[in-house]
């Protein structure tokens, strides 16, 4: 077979990888559905039953070759009054989205500064033609705002996590002042950040208090906290222009489905509406990971090392068998082998104390 010795190495590094039928007799602690909406039937309902109106149901075609429906632009202009932005634009994953945005922006005589703990997608993105990018130590604002002093580029672009999805640690707020001071193009993923921190639960923007600028540009997922899926970009009208005319993954791609922008948009309602419930719900998880393992939460991520691809594998399983799906994060994808437990509203409070303490058994000695 052609692949064979690749994939006996990366069986005896404890790296090798297998899908696996989502068993939902599982307590879940593994997802990324922050906030449990997966499971909201009402939210589901109402989303089908306004469908079921339409002349259509599926998108058929590309943003920009007779895919862009009401449902779409509806779904924008509600996510730009929610954030403070001025236009938006949706597509189909985070991950294309972050294609979109490096790829798109970065041209010949810019330069990309990007943490080194940001999502592999952007990583990807960054290694398309002949980019010059530059990375930093993860959360360094020091070493950041030296390299953007020193760069003669043509236009800077940083970008950052609003929360990182594996250390489950915040961007530090000084990158905002950094960014502005140096004349600066920011991108922040809030993949793992919207719908979980802020005053309005709308992410790390929101969470700091920052003053939407013309720089910024906030990348999110629907996937996680808005339990549908797809993802959307907000920046400035000019920003958004750019990228409908120039990033493939908008221009080439059948335009989100019609089900999971309209799904999206309700839970999206579904969180303003809730929020302070929502945040009660968010900080009792945190005091709940706090009593019983002394870690901190920023977010509802909880990332215990392990730092032993097979060891972190066999508690997974353990922890399986007594009924909890957790995730486990190896290298290379982590520097050390992690548990990644999500404290998700969608499990109770009782529930989380019960992982908690099972993890605690392997953790605490």
């Amino acid at each position: 077979m052609l692949y064979e010795n690749e994939l006996r190495a990366l069986k005896k590094a404890g790296r090798y990888r297998s899908r696996e039928v989502v068993d939902t007799t599982l307590l879940d602690f593994a997802s990324n559905d922050y906030l449990g909406l997966s499971h909201n039937k009402l939210l589901h309902e109402q989303t089908c039953e306004a469908l079921s109106k339409l002349p259509l149901h599926s998108s058929k075609a590309s943003l920009l070759v007779n895919g862009y429906h009401q449902i779409h632009k509806d779904f924008e202009d509600a996510l730009c009054e929610a954030n403070g932005f001025e236009d938006a634009v949706i597509l189909g994953s985070g991950f294309n989205a972050n294609i979109a945005l490096v790829e798109a922006l970065v041209r010949r005589g810019d330069t990309l500064f990007m943490d080194e703990k940001y999502h592999a997608s952007g990583v990807l993105a960054s290694n398309i033609g002949d980019m010059d990018v530059v990375f930093f130590k993860h959360n360094n604002m020091q070493e950041l705002s030296e390299l953007l002093a020193q760069s003669k580029a043509k236009r800077k672009i940083v970008a950052v996590e609003g929360v990182y999805s594996m250390d489950g640690d915040l961007c530090p707020k000084e990158v905002f002042e950094i960014c502005k001071r140096s004349d600066t193009l920011l991108i922040v993923d809030e993949a793992h950040s919207s719908g979980v921190i802020g005053k309005n639960l709308m992410g790390i923007f929101d969470y700091y208090e920052i003053k939407v600028e013309s720089n910024h540009i906030k990348m999110g997922t629907l996937g996680k906290a808005y339990g549908s899926f797809g993802a959307y970009i907000l920046a400035s009208n000019h920003i958004v222009e750019y990228l409908v005319n120039r990033a493939k993954p908008i221009i080439y791609a059948t335009a989100l489905s019609l089900y999971d922008t309209l799904l999206a948009h309700n839970a999206l309602k579904y969180m303003i509406q809730n929020k302070e419930l929502l945040k009660k719900e968010i900080q009792k998880r945190q005091e709940i990971v706090y009593e019983i393992l002394g870690l901190t939460m920023r977010a509802l991520i909880l990332p215990v090392v392990i730092d032993d691809n097979k060891q972190v594998m066999q508690i997974k399983e353990e922890l399986r068998a007594e009924g909890f799906a957790i995730g486990a994060i190896r290298q290379p994808t982590v520097e050390k082998a992690i548990l990644r437990i999500i404290a998700r509203v969608g499990q109770s409070e009782d529930e989380l104390r019960l992982v908690c303490d099972k993890i605690a058994t392997f953790v605490i000695k």
